[in-house]
């Protein structure tokens, strides 16, 4: 594959990861303050899906491509911005997976509430507390690895 489609690739998935993630963070976290169950319902459930469409399989992509443009610019994996990008997305990778687990549970919380009739419980809250630390973590890790693709050759670390 040449160097314009994988980097093409990267860019793309990359935007769509942060875009599509901060979209859905952003929607969820009014949904979350509004109070309104049909409305946190709802949100819960299309933030679930778009991960599966959209958010997976850029978290796919974005190593596959980056380790091809590694290779093929022949940049070994242990260069130290490099190796610093892959240990920050390793670690948003997993805040990312942790906080899914969340999304998963609190769109499980949301129908129990909405077919019990009842709210949602401070177990819930606890839920979205966490889910939005992880997802801060998570930001700054990738903000950290687009910093450092950005200022790769102007560094030395």
């Amino acid at each position: 594959m040449s160097y314009e489609v994988l980097l093409t690739l990267h860019i793309g998935s990359v935007i769509l990861l942060l875009g599509v993630g901060g979209g859905s963070a952003f929607y969820k976290f009014m949904a979350d303050r509004s109070n309104n169950l049909e409305v946190i319902l709802h949100t819960n459930k299309i933030v679930v899906l778009v991960d599966w469409l959209f958010t997976t399989p850029s978290v796919i992509i974005q190593p596959i491509t980056g380790i091809m443009l590694a290779n093929l610019m022949n940049i070994p994996l242990t260069t130290p911005w490099l190796l610093i990008s892959i240990v920050l997305y390793l670690v948003a990778i997993i805040l990312w997976i942790m906080a899914v687990y969340l999304q998963i549970k609190m769109k499980e919380m949301a129908i129990k509430a909405k077919k019990e009739k009842s709210d949602l419980g401070s177990s819930y809250s606890r839920f979205v507390r966490t889910w939005i630390i992880l997802g801060i973590f998570s930001f700054f890790a990738m903000l950290g690895i687009f910093i450092l693709m950005i200022v790769k050759n102007t560094i030395e670390i």
